[in-house]
């Protein structure tokens, strides 16, 4: 597929997650009560659905969830000039954020009612610089394992033409979450 199909494609689906999200509660952070009862997955698919708020960060740092599945997660994210360092590439840190959005939600996919998680490692590799030329970036992340105290992701930040700018590594803490937390 050109480039440009790829790029249509990509602007599009956003557009349509954006619509959906945006008609519901926008951005914010799910209270407890919205989130009780639901799988990981149930949780992100809420949020692509406009039924569940979805963070912050994503309007701050101008990224989206755009896919999830089982054990998968797709970002994508517009590189601007308010991401760039000195030199004039974007910063690391936004790599750094978009990957690890797609690997903690992948882990987050596998949750099931009770259970959370947080990062407890996080590798990042930049293999090319990345500037606002560049019109979107996806970050795709996906579970290597999944146990009941561990688990493991990796991911690849790609533009639409299938360069490869950065690919990460995650180990996340599983754990039980505190009941006042699921009510």
């Amino acid at each position: 597929m050109a480039k440009e199909d790829t790029l249509a494609q990509w602007l599009a689906q956003e557009q349509a997650v954006m619509e959906r999200m945006n008609a519901g509660p926008g951005a914010g952070v799910a209270t407890p009560a919205q989130i009780a009862g639901k799988t990981g997955l149930e949780v992100m698919q809420s949020m692509l659905a406009g039924q569940l708020p979805y963070p912050p960060i994503a309007q701050t740092l101008d990224f989206l969830l755009i896919e999830v599945g089982d054990g998968a997660a797709i970002f994508q994210g517009t590189p601007g000039t308010a991401h760039l360092n000195p030199m004039g590439t974007v910063h690391g840190g936004w790599f750094a954020t978009l990957l690890d959005s797609a690997l903690g939600c992948a882990v987050h996919t596998r949750m099931p009612v009770g259970r959370g998680y947080t990062t407890a490692e996080l590798s990042v590799n930049i293999v090319k610089a990345l500037t606002p030329k560049v019109p979107r970036v996806r970050a795709e992340g996906r579970v290597i394992h999944c146990g009941r105290q561990l688990a493991t992701a990796d991911a690849r930040l790609v533009g639409p033409d299938g360069t490869l700018y950065a690919h990460a590594t995650t180990t996340c803490l599983v754990f039980e979450m505190p009941a006042q937390s699921r009510a």
